[in-house]
């Protein structure tokens, strides 16, 4: 156990699973109480079992953040209730990606992708934000994703819900920074849940070929920044999205 986040109390949506779940495995193991949250009730018990098998404390809130405020406002009351105390991080993970041509998307969908990967985390961060600023500390980390700046087919919703997650970060940085809370983002390149080969995707790997890395990285790496940006150490970082994407993004590698 380490203790870069002990006595920290953390909520993180969307931790059932993936990139979420390695989030919160690993704030518990670096001292926090992790609130996980999620829709499906056996895959949150999972994540709490596997927190407090390794002497972690967590508790599972089932949220189904569908982008009312009523949902967020549900759980962040949920979490403050449960954990007795504020909460000192949060984490905006809980997202979906139905991807496609621009012209096969339907509103229904439309709606959908931006009520979940916007209004739920505007909601929830409207809820918690105003009480660590009355508490003159907090950390609030987004998802965005390197595809909100590198333009690719099929994906314009998707990445133009991360793009407002992104703006969001700066925005919410310019508002709540002043009063000690820390707004940043991670970018996750093409992630993929283990080192398992069925969990490779062709399509992802592909996508990764030309960057420094050459393939797609693990939920470990995305959680390893979270852990950084929650932690004390990250105290001048503020209103940044940081590329965790094997240099998608920023580097080109061509080869003779």
């Amino acid at each position: 156990m380490g203790s870069r986040l002990h006595s920290r109390t953390a909520l993180v949506t969307g931790s059932t699973s993936n990139i979420g779940r390695a989030i919160a495995v690993r704030f518990a193991a670096e001292g926090a109480r992790v609130i996980v949250s999620g829709r499906d009730a056996d895959r949150g018990a999972a994540v709490v079992d596997e927190i407090t098998s390794a002497g972690g404390i967590a508790d599972f809130i089932r949220a189904d953040l569908d982008g009312s405020a009523a949902a967020s406002e549900f759980l962040a009351a949920e979490a403050l209730a449960l954990l007795g105390a504020p909460i000192d991080i949060l984490v905006n993970n809980a997202g979906i990606f139905p991807g496609g041509p621009t012209p096969s998307i339907n509103e229904d969908t439309f709606d959908r992708v931006y009520a979940v990967n916007v209004k739920a985390p505007f909601f929830l961060t409207a809820s918690i934000a105003p009480i660590m600023a009355a508490r003159g500390s907090g950390v609030i980390i987004n998802m965005g994703s390197w595809i909100a700046r590198l333009g690719l087919f099929g994906s314009a919703l998707y990445s133009s819900s991360k793009g407002a997650m992104e703006t969001l970060t700066r925005a919410w940085s310019a508002e709540f920074g002043p009063s000690g809370v820390r707004v940043n983002a991670i970018s996750p390149g093409v992630v993929r849940e283990s080192d398992a080969a069925a969990d490779a995707s062709p399509r992802g790997e592909s996508m990764m070929l030309g960057t420094p890395f050459g393939a797609s990285g693990r939920p470990d790496a995305i959680a390893s920044a979270a852990v950084y940006l929650a932690s004390d150490e990250a105290w001048f970082v503020q209103g940044t999205v940081l590329d965790v994407d094997g240099g998608r993004t920023g580097v080109a590698v061509f080869r003779e």
